[in-house]
């Protein structure tokens, strides 16, 4: 049976999927996605990181970032 993205069970055949999506939208059923048990106060802390890396950063530095991660992206295309 198919499992959805946080490992809750779901309806493995198109039509049973379309119905449970329909109820859901109604308010006939709830949509119970449970925790990913992961600590929200490390998620948020986790969210600022890049942004305050960034922030931190001097234009050109990012530029260098910006560079290296573009050659090695279009390395691999060949």
């Amino acid at each position: 049976m198919p499992k959805g993205p946080k490992g809750q069970k779901r309806p493995s055949d198109a039509i049973s999927r379309a119905v449970q999506i329909a109820q859901i939208a109604t308010g006939e059923i709830e949509d119970d996605v449970s925790d990913d048990g992961k600590d929200p106060a490390a998620k948020a802390l986790g969210a600022k990181g890049g942004r305050k890396r960034a922030e931190n950063m001097t234009p050109e530095r990012r530029k260098e970032i910006a560079q290296k991660a573009a050659q090695k992206r279009w390395a691999n295309k060949k």
